[in-house]
């Protein structure tokens, strides 16, 4: 795959991604609005999300890091374009996942004790404890959709199709909205009333847990009109004794364990966040959703770049070019880190005005400044990030899941010893924050040290050029960082406490400074890879 398509491949994944985050922003304000971000926003945000951590704990690594490098091997080897093996595989995966589904449903409430703080089985929280398990029970079923939307996704993706993976979410967040528009046209707004801190009655907890995993299987189905355009047909086959299938799983091993010991340390992050809440400070609803914002350019840049060379790094290490798998992973890090650096340096300076803009709807302007401290913190987090989520995808694409594993034992490692640490010798109102520091701690650690021996392993990964862009965009970001930040101040009298119209007006005035300061600035400096990127899109715009 040429560059050209690379960057054309990331265009439509990252449209798609644009689209699926506004509409994921859109749920996520109704969220608030509708529970807020207490212990009854907490409920919710937490039964909602166990389903998609036990996929990724049960299947998920398999599918996303071991299944692509499969897959491409065989449309290349096979005579049949590798459908017998995909077929093997959606076959067994649909199998396990519904058996686990089943199981999982009827075990809830042992499954919550696993990530609930223990003052749920206090005889004053009798009531929230039924509810969470109640909602807990409408969105398991959730478990078996997710695997089938990502097995499927990444068949798709293997066959060149990216865009609809990307696309898929946005039904999903259609729905989740029209059932958030429901719920607040029946109950109305939480706010900032002393209903944040009461649990659901059964009707609520209908709503919410049936239309969150209708929604879900909606993502699902969007895919198979695309899997049969590909030209794949899928028909059942149980004879699993495929030599390629054992590999993969015998490859998939190391990477479970990978996800076991990644997903031990967020039931920790999670335990905690339920604490917060459960003693009236911020917990996971703050923490989930400001790592959704953080997400935005990772999601919409590093992944949609990532998941396009992801094929391509599968081949360059398959036919043993170490040398152009370093290359291509150190240039497009650049890349990816000429989008995210600015965000991630500018986060911190808006963090009041993105929370107000984003969570102050409704009346909610307190509940939306317990935001402000862990957005801030999530800023510089994202950098970290990036480079240890690219490093990873070179691991992936020479198959050496093992050494994968070790890094992350390094990395979920610090997280659960800096918040276990932070977090109790805290106030409840940062546990969020506290969290995000043990966050940053963990992919600083992470981005530290895969760097290091990706480079060893494959000869280089273009360290000179990726120290001159760092030292130059380093002044840049300086200069962006003190005009952003002299905007905030120029109109500091609009309030401590922003709602949604403040918060766009200054926080988009004091975001807009900086940007047009990190583009003069990275002209002015010759930062190429922010200079390539804007001028490809100017040509664009005038083509258009």
């Amino acid at each position: 795959m040429s560059d050209q398509r690379i960057l054309a491949s990331s265009a439509v994944m990252a449209a798609g991604t644009v689209f699926s985050r506004a509409s994921g922003f859109i749920r996520s304000a109704l969220l608030v609005a509708a529970l807020g971000a207490a212990i009854r926003g907490d409920l919710f945000s937490i039964a909602n999300t166990l389903p998609n951590m036990v996929y990724i704990l049960l299947a998920g690594g398999i599918f996303n890091a071991v299944l692509v490098p499969q897959l491409v091997r065989r449309i290349k080897e096979d005579p049949d374009g590798g459908d017998a093996y995909a077929r093997r595989v959606i076959t067994l995966s649909a199998l396990f996942l519904g058996t686990v589904t089943v199981l999982l449903v009827a075990f809830a409430p042992a499954l919550l004790g696993l990530y609930l703080d223990d003052r749920y089985l206090e005889p004053d929280r009798a009531a929230h404890l039924e509810s969470i398990v109640d909602l807990t029970r409408w969105c398991l079923p959730q478990v078996f959709f997710y695997g089938m939307y990502v097995l499927i996704g990444q068949v798709l993706n293997a066959r060149g199709r990216f865009g609809p993976m990307m696309w898929a979410p946005i039904a999903n967040n259609l729905l989740s909205i029209a059932m958030l528009v429901t719920y607040l046209l029946v109950w109305g707004p939480v706010g900032d009333g002393p209903e944040r801190y009461e649990p659901l009655d059964t009707s609520q907890e209908v709503l919410l847990g049936l239309g969150s995993t209708v929604g879900i299987v909606a993502q699902f189905l969007v895919l198979l009109p695309y899997l049969r355009a590909s030209g794949f047909v899928y028909r059942p086959r149980f004879d699993f004794r495929d030599p390629e299938l054992r590999k993969t799983l015998s490859l998939g091993i190391w990477t479970v364990l990978f996800v076991v010991v990644t997903q031990a340390a967020y039931l920790v992050v999670v335990k905690l966040a339920s604490g917060g809440t459960v003693d009236g400070g911020t917990g996971y609803t703050v923490y989930a959703n400001s790592l959704l914002i953080m997400m935005v350019p990772h999601s919409i840049v590093t992944v949609s770049l990532a998941t396009a060379i992801l094929p391509r790094l599968s081949s360059f290490a398959h036919e043993g070019r170490l040398g152009d798998l370093g290359s291509t992973v150190g240039s497009t890090l650049r890349t990816s880190l000429a989008l995210v650096l600015p965000f991630a340096v500018l986060l911190p300076v808006v963090a009041g005005d993105v929370a107000g803009f984003a969570f102050g709807w409704a009346g909610g302007e307190d509940t939306a400044a317990s935001f402000a401290p862990t957005l801030a913190l999530f800023g510089p987090a994202l950098a970290f990030f990036t480079v240890h989520y690219f490093m990873l995808r070179g691991f992936y694409a020479m198959e050496m899941t093992r050494l994968v594993f070790f890094i992350q034992l390094a990395v979920s490692g610090t997280n659960v010893l800096v918040a276990t640490l932070l977090v109790p010798s805290r106030p409840p109102e940062e546990t969020a924050p506290m969290l995000v520091v043990a966050y940053l701690s963990s992919y600083a650690v992470g981005a530290l040290v895969s760097f290091v021996l990706l480079r060893r392993t494959v000869g280089g990964l273009e360290t000179p050029q990726l120290l001159r862009f760092l030292a130059r965009m380093s002044l840049v970001l300086a200069a962006a960082v003190a005009a952003a930040w002299s905007v905030e101040l120029a109109l500091a009298g609009l309030g401590e406490r922003p709602g949604p119209l403040v918060g766009l007006v200054r926080g988009g005035a004091s975001a807009l400074a900086g940007l047009l300061v990190v583009l003069g600035g990275a002209r002015l400096l010759r930062v190429r890879e922010v200079t390539t990127l804007v001028d490809i899109v100017a040509a664009r715009l005038r083509r258009g």
